[in-house]
């Protein structure tokens, strides 16, 4: 990727804040276990993730990350979506479909 390919990628705050609700929905967790889990004094933070008023912080996405075992990339929701080489495209998409499987399972 060269400088003029780049552009700088956007955050979707309500798209992440969807999908951390799906996350939490897929591990059976509501709002007061995700508090409870990252030592939160108060559940506000994690209704304004959800609500996409705003983001949790490095830490907490990597808490979160590790709570959901997931990649703290598949939380976080951006306008280009994940950007993956060329070379490795086939393996990303196996490893897409490798966790919707485990999502289906889990969920089902």
């Amino acid at each position: 990727m060269t400088n003029s390919d780049f552009r700088y990628p956007l955050i979707d705050m309500r798209a992440t804040g969807r999908n951390i609700r799906r996350l939490m929905e897929i591990n059976g967790m509501n709002v007061n276990d995700i508090k409870n889990a990252l030592g939160l004094n108060a559940p506000q933070s994690v209704y304004h993730w959800l609500d996409g008023k705003s983001l949790p912080t490095i830490d907490n996405t990597y808490a979160l990350s590790k709570l959901f075992g997931v990649p703290m990339d598949s939380i976080i929701i951006g306008d280009r979506g994940l950007w993956v080489p060329p070379r490795e495209a086939a393996f990303s998409d196996r490893i897409e479909l490798y966790y919707e499987l485990i999502y289906r399972k889990k969920a089902g």
